[in-house]
C-alpha cells in the first residue's frame, strides 16, 4: 500500500486586501504555519511521500522569510516531496524554484512536459509536469500514457478539469486514457471528493486556507492510501481560521444585535465571518453599533444590510400625499432595479425626511 499527502494551493504571500493591513500581515504568517503542519501530518501519517500540485505560492515573486519557511518545513518532511508548479507559480528563471536550493528530499518537475521519477523502494513512479507561464492552453496529460510495467503510477499537476481553458485544461477522458493509479491535481479552491475516470481515482484536496468570502468552511489537505485497484482519501483539515457567511433574518420589532447573537453558531474567535441581515424592518439597521458590539467575538467581522421596508408600507402608495407620490415613484424604479441596495436605502431615508415633515406641518 501507498500513502502519501496531496495538497496544493496553499497560495502563500495572498495580499488579504480585504483585511486591516495588520490582520493580512498575521494571515500571511499564519499561512507559513501551515507548512509545519503539513510535515507534522506526513510524520504522524508515515507517508511515503508528499504530493504539492502548483500554486503554493501566490506569485513568482515571494518574501524572503516565506522561502526560507517553505524551504525549512519541505527538508523537515520525512519522505520525498514532489512538487508541480502551477499558473500562479509558475516556474521560471526568476522564480522560487530556480532560485533557491531545495532540500534534497525535495522534486520539482520544471518542465511543461511529463516527467518521471521513481520512488525509492516503492515500486512506484511520480509523474508530474510544471506551468512554464502563467497560462496553458493545452493538457499536461496530452498523449500521456502510463507504462503498463507492474508498477503503481501516480502523477501530481496543476491544472482543470475542463475541455478547454488557459489553466491546463484535461478532460475526463484524458484522466481515463492515462493509466495512472492516482492524479494529484491542483487549482480548483473546493474539495472536489475522491473521483474516478477509468481505472484512474484523482482529486482535488482545495486550498489549505480559504482567502475570501468564496472559500468558506474548513480547508485541508488529503491523506490518501492506494492499493491495487482501491483508493481512500481522507480530507485533513489544516486551517488557523475559516471565512463563515452567516444569514440572520429579521422580523419588524426584532432588535437586531439580540437576533445575531443569538444565531452565531458558537465559538467564532477564529472566524472571518460576513453577516448578511435579511427579512423586514421599519428603520435601517445601525450598522456600525452592530459591529462596535460584536467584532470582539471574530477575528474579523463585516455586516450587510440586506433587510427591506415592512410591505405593508407599500399600501400607502394610493394615498393622496407626497408620500404616496414618493411610493410610487419607488415603486417604479424598483420593479426595474428589485436588487438594489442603494434604491432601499433612497426608500427609507426619504420616507424618515418625509413623514418627519409632513408630522411637523399644520
Amino acid at each position: 500500500m501507498l500513502k502519501f499527502i496531496h495538497a496544493a494551493d496553499f497560495h502563500l504571500d495572498s495580499p488579504f486586501a480585504g483585511l486591516a493591513p495588520e490582520q493580512a500581515q498575521r494571515r500571511r504568517g499564519e499561512q507559513r504555519a501551515l507548512l509545519d503542519a503539513l510535515a507534522a501530518l506526513a510524520r504522524e501519517r508515515q507517508a511515503d511521500a508528499v504530493l504539492l500540485a502548483g500554486d503554493l505560492l501566490d506569485s513568482e515573486w515571494c518574501y524572503r522569510e516565506t522561502a526560507q519557511a517553505l524551504s525549512r518545513a519541505l527538508g523537515a518532511v520525512p519522505c520525498p516531496v514532489f512538487i508541480a508548479p502551477g499558473n500562479h507559480d509558475f516556474c521560471s528563471p526568476r522564480s522560487v524554484y530556480a532560485a533557491l536550493d531545495w532540500p534534497e528530499n525535495v522534486h520539482i518537475f520544471r518542465s511543461a512536459g511529463v516527467e518521471g521519477v521513481e520512488l525509492p523502494g516503492k515500486n512506484c513512479v511520480v509523474h508530474g509536469a510544471a506551468f512554464p507561464a502563467p497560462r496553458m492552453e493545452r493538457s499536461p496529460l496530452s498523449g500521456f500514457r502510463a507504462e503498463q510495467d507492474g508498477r503503481t503510477h501516480v502523477m501530481v499537476l496543476h491544472g482543470d478539469t475542463a475541455p478547454q481553458g488557459a489553466y491546463g485544461p484535461i478532460t475526463p477522458r484524458d484522466i481515463a486514457d492515462s493509466g495512472l493509479a492516482y492524479l494529484a491535481l491542483g487549482h480548483v479552491h473546493q474539495y472536489s471528493g475522491l473521483q474516478r475516470a477509468g481505472d484512474t481515482f484523482w482529486a482535488y484536496p482545495g486550498c489549505p486556507e480559504g482567502r475570501g468570502f468564496d472559500e468558506l468552511g474548513d480547508k485541508g489537505v488529503l491523506y490518501v492510501e492506494l492499493e491495487e485497484g482501491a483508493c481512500r482519501a481522507e480530507f485533513v483539515p489544516l486551517c488557523t481560521r475559516r471565512y463563515q457567511i452567516l444569514t440572520v433574518p429579521l422580523a419588524a420589532g426584532d432588535e437586531p444585535l439580540s437576533a445575531v447573537r443569538a444565531a452565531l453558531p458558537g465559538d467564532t474567535a477564529r472566524d472571518i465571518c460576513r453577516v448578511i441581515l435579511t427579512g423586514e424592518q421599519d428603520t435601517p439597521p445601525d450598522l456600525a453599533a452592530l459591529e462596535r458590539a460584536l467584532s470582539p467575538g471574530f477575528f474579523a467581522l463585516t455586516l450587510r444590510d440586506a433587510t427591506r421596508p415592512p410591505r405593508e408600507l407599500w399600501a400607502r402608495a394610493g394615498e393622496d400625499t407626497l408620500t404616496g407620490l414618493f411610493l410610487q415613484e419607488m415603486a417604479r424604479r424598483m420593479e426595474d432595479e428589485p436588487d438594489s441596495e442603494q434604491l432601499r436605502l433612497a426608500l427609507r431615508f426619504g420616507m424618515a425626511a418625509l413623514e418627519g415633515g409632513e408630522d411637523a406641518a399644520p
